[in-house]
């Protein structure tokens, strides 16, 4: 994609028509980039999910970190995980995109802050839709 303009789309969708058990999700389609957040109880929630998803992808591009080895990874994570796990693939340090996801976990908490959003309730939104 380098040399490339690059069109942005999020869209907040029902989370059971995510592509796994997932609250975030990116990926390139045509010269778009996707991303796609489940609905959630909060707009800044959403939003936060929104930016993390953003600085992943971005950071994943430039070290040209592939969507297949990503996708690849968060799929086999999910076959593999305890059913009341609420677990990120990307804090598995064997995830292809470790370091990316813990900048990107990094930002959104900072924003987290400046937003109002206590990380914790927030944390209990998301896990709640990752056990289902």
């Amino acid at each position: 994609m380098e040399n490339m303009k690059k069109k942005i789309e999020i869209k907040v969708i029902q989370d059971e028509d995510q592509r796994y058990n997932t609250v975030g999700d990116y990926f390139v389609k045509k010269d778009k980039w996707e991303i796609i957040v489940s609905d959630l109880p909060s707009w800044k929630y959403e939003a936060l999910v929104a930016i993390h998803e953003l600085v992943e992808m971005v950071l994943c591009d430039d070290r040209k970190i592939t969507n297949k080895s990503i996708d690849e990874f968060d799929i086999e994570y999910n076959k593999h995980r305890p059913e009341d796990d609420a677990s990120e693939p990307g804090d598995d340090p064997q995830a292809p995109y470790y370091k990316e996801h813990q900048f990107a976990t990094k930002i959104e908490k900072m924003m987290a802050e400046e937003l109002g959003v206590d990380w914790e309730t927030y944390n209990k939104a998301i896990a709640k839709l990752m056990k289902n």
